[in-house]
């Protein structure tokens, strides 16, 4: 049976602004907890919620693999590499920084909040060429079982990416099981994106996270309808 750390989201940090609701899974700017800096090449899972018309302006990045997963709504992104796109429910955006990168992201709508996750991974090489990449991950693939939607060689239609982390995602309906098998030598972190799932002995709830470093055959039950990432690390 692996053992299971859980994350509780009620301990996560949490940003408010009129336009912005953020929770963070790790120390993120002006939040910051020794306990909580990463685990291993996973540096930043952060919950937002951005309200109609709000956003955040140009930014800069540098030397960090940075992924965003859009839950609800829809979120425009714009790139000093010219890129221009809408991120919605349902598909992956991939933003390596590499040399340096600024973009934009904006809630693409005037009427509804977008609900995103957005997560920061170590690169296994500094100072690359920075780059982008999206696309819509098949449902089939992720309903009632684990799907890979991110991996280092992009293998299996995934999203590449500059790290060994291999990103997997599931859709459970009530009562569903999908196992999780950890290789040794590897470490797994699950983020409850919604819903409620039974991790062996574990109970995650909606915004809980958990990790665990033991080699074994996990099973994972949806106790409610259930959305889940679930990352293996190296």
């Amino acid at each position: 049976m692996s053992h299971i750390t859980l994350r509780p989201s009620s301990e996560r940090g949490h940003s408010r602004l009129d336009w912005l609701d953020s929770r963070f899974s790790f120390s993120f700017a002006d939040y910051h907890d020794p306990a909580h800096m990463g685990f291993r090449d996973l540096r930043v899972i952060n919950e937002d919620v951005i309200a109609p018309g709000g956003g955040f302006p140009t930014h800069p990045h540098r030397d960090m693999e940075i992924i965003t997963y859009v839950m609800d709504g829809a979120l425009q992104h714009r790139d000093s590499l010219g890129t221009g796109a809408v991120i919605r429910s349902g598909e992956i955006q991939r933003m390596s920084a590499g040399t340096g990168i600024l973009h934009s992201e904006f809630n693409a709508s005037n009427s509804d909040p977008v609900h995103l996750l957005q997560i920061w991974i170590l690169p296994a090489v500094r100072a690359s060429q920075p780059s982008y990449a999206q696309q819509a991950y098949d449902p089939k693939t992720v309903t009632g079982k684990f799907g890979l939607i991110a991996s280092q060689n992009g293998r299996d239609g995934s999203i590449s990416l500059q790290q060994d982390v291999d990103l997997w995602l599931t859709k459970l309906k009530t009562g569903e099981t999908a196992s999780f098998d950890l290789r040794a030598g590897r470490g797994a972190w699950a983020q409850m994106a919604r819903g409620a799932a039974q991790f062996g002995t574990t109970r995650l709830n909606t915004g809980d996270g958990a990790k665990w470093e033991t080699a074994s055959a996990l099973q994972i039950t949806a106790l409610e309808d259930s959305e889940i990432l679930l990352f293996d690390l190296n």
